[in-house]
């Protein structure tokens, strides 16, 4: 493995592929000072104020004079929002579709409405921070040992989050919840729903009853602790309802599914400076895949798009798609200017240690896991994916809110990639975990399902690796446990993205 790689002749920096000693030769320079595994190194002389290319784009501009041979990060590196001029459609890659009668298959739940799950869950749902207590009670008493006499239930999961009153009764924030609310109360992987209220809270179920057409029945109830009177009833009463729904989902077994069915959340956490060049690209081949295969990935996060987003607009199926990404970005900055933040508040400290300098640099790697396919669509926060192919949804880069509405949109798996390390799992859909760099994979094997890192390490393809990654999508969607699943996460991180005033 060479000493530094660089990814495109326009490049102004390299990336050191291990911890360089001053004095070391790079390209036409040479070292001032130790170079972390994974940082940047001035090839050339950058004049204060010009632009630093990585990934032959603008990723910041030298704060001060770099020399030749310079670390290149966060001491002299600064940020500037970006100014992109947009171009729409410029950079289509038609995906070949793999014929149906030749096209991949798992073995998944098909349900009644057409709808397939990967999982088979029954799910309680709160409408309010208030009836989480009695969620959790509920879900509690389905023991391994209750739910033995089920064996095609993966287990019931109570859904709580600190929202749902001291809000405004519309208005994103409001519409945001519902949505999630909607999303899992339909999701594909589960058989049966129990929404769970308090009774007076501003996020009315009735109000969501409404809205959406949802019809009580033996796998879908609702109740509220007011009405019920009181939380040792409502527990007895929760526990009663899912006692009656087990027996039903019970009956859901799996049968073959084309991998068609496959929606698949994409996300990364815990990034560092391979993530743009191991992990990411290898998921975006392996979206790519799926894409031929009728399939949809959901790309999300979209402050981690931030200064990458004009890539994505050149793949836009069409204007009003592409516009659709720009006005996310755009709200995105008055978000975080009216709320004194920055679009430069990501890197974490965690992302800086690990290589990353800008929100633009990261950005740029970010992208990566989308592949090369057409963005087919642009969608709200948790609002239902309904295009094939590769698509967006607007969230915030946190990933447990994040991943909450990309499940909410209808995803029954996710991928998640990550380089300094991350313990993310997610139900009801099982979250795959990517690693970055081989040295992170080794030392958290428990929690990595695979080791991208043998892209730099051993001269892996990104393409071998994606086809990995794609294979093991059709593996865990078929029952086999991913690591985080194996685990037991998923019961904390379901965290609707809160928007607006609490009041």
């Amino acid at each position: 493995m060479p000493d530094i790689i660089r990814l495109d002749p326009a490049d102004n920096v390299v990336t050191a592929t291990r911890a360089l000693e001053a004095g070391v030769a790079v390209e036409d320079a040479t070292t001032q000072s130790l170079i972390p595994s994974g940082h940047k190194i001035a090839t050339q002389a950058i004049p204060k104020g010009a632009a630093i290319r990585k990934y032959a784009q603008v990723i910041g501009y030298a704060a001060d004079d770099i020399a030749p041979g310079a670390h290149v990060h966060t001491q002299n590196v600064a940020f500037r929002n970006t100014d992109a001029d947009y171009e729409f459609s410029t950079d289509l890659r038609p995906v070949t579709p793999v014929p149906e009668d030749e096209r991949d298959t798992f073995q998944g739940y098909a349900r009644a409405n057409g709808q397939v799950g990967t999982r088979n869950y029954v799910a309680i749902v709160t409408s309010v921070n208030c009836s989480a207590t009695a969620a959790r009670m509920i879900a509690a008493h389905f023991t391994p040992n209750v739910l033995s006499q089920y064996p095609n239930v993966d287990g019931v999961v109570a859904f709580v989050h600190g929202t749902g009153c001291g809000m405004a009764d519309s208005g994103d924030g409001f519409e945001a919840l519902q949505r999630v609310m909607w999303g899992y109360a339909r999701h594909p992987n589960h058989a049966a729903v129990l929404m769970v209220g308090l009774g007076c809270e501003m996020n009315q179920i009735d109000w969501l009853l409404d809205v959406y057409g949802l019809k009580q029945g033996p796998t879908f109830q609702v109740m509220n602790i007011q009405n019920v009177a009181g939380l040792r009833k409502t527990i007895q009463l929760g526990i009663q309802k899912i006692e009656a729904m087990l027996p039903i989902a019970n009956e859901a077994t799996r049968s073959p599914c084309p991998a068609s069915e496959l929606k698949v959340a994409l996300q990364c956490g815990g990034s560092d400076a391979w993530s743009g060049i191991t992990a990411n690209p290898a998921l975006g081949y392996a979206c790519d895949l799926l894409a031929a295969q009728g399939g949809t990935g959901v790309l999300a996060e979209t402050p981690e798009i931030y200064g990458a987003e004009h890539l994505l607009t050149r793949r836009a199926t069409d204007q009003a798609t592409g516009d659709k990404l720009v006005s996310l970005i755009k709200w995105w900055e008055d978000y975080t200017a009216r709320n004194r933040g920055s679009m430069d508040n990501n890197p974490s400290p965690g992302n800086k240690a690990g290589g990353l300098t800008t929100i633009l640099e990261k950005s740029l790697g970010a992208a990566a896991k989308g592949g090369t396919s057409p963005l087919m669509g642009v969608y709200k926060y948790a609002e239902p994916v309904t295009a094939r192919g590769f698509t967006f949804m607007d969230s915030p880069g946190y990933d447990p809110a994040s991943v909450t509405g990309q499940i909410a949109g209808g995803c029954n798996l996710v991928c998640f990639t990550t380089g300094r390390g991350s313990a993310f799992g997610s139900k009801p859909a099982p979250t795959i975990k990517v690693a970055t760099n081989s040295a992170m994979a080794k030392r958290m094997a428990e929690d990595m399902d695979i080791d991208a890192g043998t892209i730099l390490t051993e001269g892996t393809t990104v393409e071998e690796k994606g086809r990995e990654i794609y294979q093991t999508f059709l593996r865990v969607a078929s029952g086999e446990m991913s690591k985080s699943e194996a685990q037991g996460l998923g019961d904390y991180e379901f965290v609707p993205w809160q928007i607006g005033a609490v009041m």
